[in-house]
């Protein structure tokens, strides 16, 4: 299980961050393997796409130019003309929306073994260990692959993006033939915010019942702009019209990973831990002290949100206006 394959997420013929995050960690994985890293890059306007991985680690760039719009389908027929010419041992993606809907479909192609969502990776041995979450996060299990190519997709924030260096890599262009997919994207509606999608979100404040409106998500909105957060919500928030489906934490929403999660008036089910439970700092504020989500939170607020959140945004931005 030498090479290594990551498979490219691309934003505006970008890399997204947690492409870098997961090409980091193949880097780190690869000298281990005595091996090397491959890029598979499928979409548009990727001339320069090559040069801006190479100085992560990627020594071979696989390019598909000239699509579009994304198909399960149709980007795993590319890709698995792209694995049969290069043998990889381990291909990688991103645990992203993507990543969850793609990996499968490849594995399945490729009749390979498949752990998804996981938040370590290691080589032992010349084997692929992974540690995955599992019980809605209650408990991990350890997976050793017994046959290549193993396919892997990587939580976001699980891993550090390293920093950039110098490097070359081969690019080696693909017909961008996705084929005859059954079923076509006509349209794609990009969401209204400038903030980073939940997934890859380094700090998150999120809202759940206790918000009791969706006009007062504007005091989220504010402590969130205060630290380049962005703005989350339980089911609870989701069904009763506080907030977008877009911004659904939990098992039956987004699974997200950042280093700092604020929970404001979400008690805790269990199906919105599931979906938050290994962000690195967890923050409850709620005025029931009895509320779940103390139990897994690493500092708790017992108190009135709607006093508790404006406090939070005036201290934070005195701190700012000292820096």
């Amino acid at each position: 299980m030498s090479n290594i394959l990551v498979i490219a997420e691309i934003n505006n013929s970008e890399p997204k961050k947690a492409t870098l995050e997961v090409l980091s960690k193949a880097k780190e994985l690869a000298a281990g393997l005595s091996g090397s890293v491959s890029v598979a890059a499928i979409g548009s306007g990727l001339s320069g796409f090559a040069a801006k991985v190479a100085s992560y680690g990627a020594t071979k760039v696989y390019v598909a130019d000239g699509v579009d719009r994304y198909s399960t389908e149709g980007f795993a027929t590319i890709l698995s003309k792209i694995v049969a010419q290069e043998n990889p041992g381990l291909i990688l993606f991103s645990a992203s929306a993507m990543g969850k809907d793609l990996a499968p479909r490849l594995a399945a192609r490729l009749d390979a073994g498949l752990a998804a969502d996981c938040v370590d990776i290691s080589a032992d041995g010349g084997k692929v260990v992974v540690k995955r979450p599992v019980f809605a996060g209650k408990a991990f299990t350890q997976v050793a692959f017994s046959a290549a190519p193993a396919v892997v997709s990587l939580r976001a924030n699980s891993f550090a993006v390293a920093a950039p260096g110098a490097g070359n890599a081969e690019t080696v262009s693909v017909a961008a033939d996705m084929g005859d997919t059954k079923a076509k994207v006509v349209e794609v509606i990009a969401g209204q915010t400038t903030r980073p999608d939940l997934t890859e979100a380094e700090r998150i404040v999120s809202g759940g019942r206790g918000m009791k409106a969706a006009e007062n998500f504007k005091i989220l909105d504010e402590l969130a702009d205060t630290m380049a957060a962005t703005v989350g919500a339980s089911r609870a928030a989701v069904d009763g019209g506080f907030a977008a489906q877009s911004m659904q934490v939990g098992q039956t929403g987004k699974t997200v990973n950042p280093k700092l999660y604020i929970a404001c008036g979400i008690s805790g089910a269990i199906q919105h831990r599931a979906g938050m439970r290994t962000s690195k700092t967890i923050v409850a504020i709620n005025k029931d002290p009895e509320a779940p989500i103390f139990q897994i939170a690493d500092y708790g607020i017992v108190a009135d949100l709607f006093e508790a959140v404006p406090a939070m945004t005036a201290e934070i931005k005195k701190l700012g206006a000292k820096a």
